[in-house]
């Protein structure tokens, strides 16, 4: 006989001054969550004052197959300075890193010679490296996926490149692993579907990035270079299958921002009760991993007095 289902609390919270006291360290996610692509959503600026005002660490984690550099003028000309979060990391520059040494697991001795897939045909992540971009898998010893051409092209488009690379037994690393991603207000394909691809067409693929543990574990050794714990930090960002998933997985409290990939799930929702059965209808969908903090927006908002929706897990 089994026994009592575990309870789980998940705080319902009017802003990130609910939860700030909490913690010494905010990991924050790029898009959706601070901007969606065209413009920064209201209220992050203020929010990521309020943190700077009190010492927190931030770092901005995203997926984003581009370079820490290239995210970081981005967030300038979108109106967020760099003097408000104290590093970007980003899939495309931990990807960068591995192919620069290529002493450590999947990157060792991986080769010289890469076709690359990527938004717009930039090639920023092998930038400075002793590795040479062809066109053609036959003279490749390795495939990138670090961005689509979505919506212009479809998946249907990249099959072709997909199922010749495959047929060259190439190793593939997705430096961005969304799946989807936003742009403006819809959602485009993200260049984890095309790894997800390739994948079916036999072909081998590490992906770089959220919520796998590699990206995650970089952020930790950064915060402990700075006396800062995982039990100490929360992970902040619009994605359960990445995000939310990412930050359990390496046991760091997390905080879902309703606007953003899910923001659907949650439309129409205005009592506690529907968003609840909203939220319920994620966790279902991701393994029953569920937040601590739930949140609409990345504001600071007003700390408001504690209200917790107790609910039990579905066994």
């Amino acid at each position: 006989m089994s026994g009592p289902s575990k309870i789980i609390n998940t705080k319902f919270c009017e802003g990130i001054s609910d939860i700030s006291d909490s913690y010494s360290a905010f990991i924050i996610d790029q898009w959706g969550v601070l901007h969606d692509g065209i413009k920064v959503y209201d209220g992050i600026i203020d929010c990521l004052k309020q943190l700077k005002d009190r010492q927190k660490h931030v770092i901005i984690l995203s997926n984003s197959g581009k370079r820490a550099e290239a995210n970081e003028k981005r967030l300038t000309e979108l109106g967020i300075p760099s003097t408000l979060y104290n590093q970007i990391i980003t899939s495309g520059e931990v990807t960068w890193q591995g192919l620069h040494s290529q002493s450590e697991g999947y990157f060792e001795n991986i080769g010289k010679k890469c076709v690359v897939i990527s938004r717009g045909g930039d090639r920023s992540i092998v930038d400075s490296l002793d590795v040479t971009v062809v066109d053609e898998p036959k003279d490749a010893d390795f495939l990138i996926i670090s961005g689509t051409d979505a919506p212009e092209k479809t998946l249907e488009d990249y099959e072709p490149l997909l199922k010749e690379a495959a047929r060259y037994n190439l190793k593939a690393i997705c430096a961005n692993p969304d799946s989807l991603g936003i742009m403006g207000n819809r959602s485009i394909m993200g260049p984890g579907t095309l790894a997800a691809r390739y994948n079916d067409f036999g072909g081998i693929i590490e992906f770089i990035g959220k919520p796998h543990q590699y990206i995650f574990q970089y952020c930790i050794k950064i915060l402990q270079e700075n006396n800062i714990y995982p039990g100490q930090t929360v992970m902040i960002g619009d994605t359960m299958a990445h995000d939310i998933l990412g930050g359990s997985l390496v046991n760091i409290d997390t905080c879902l921002v309703k606007r953003g990939l899910h923001n659907s799930v949650f439309n129409g929702c205005e009592e506690p009760a529907e968003v609840d059965r909203a939220l319920d209808i994620l966790i279902r969908q991701y393994n029953n991993v569920r937040p601590k903090y739930l949140v609409d927006n990345l504001i600071w908002g007003n700390a408001l007095p504690d209200r917790k929706h107790k609910r039990r897990v579905v066994k």
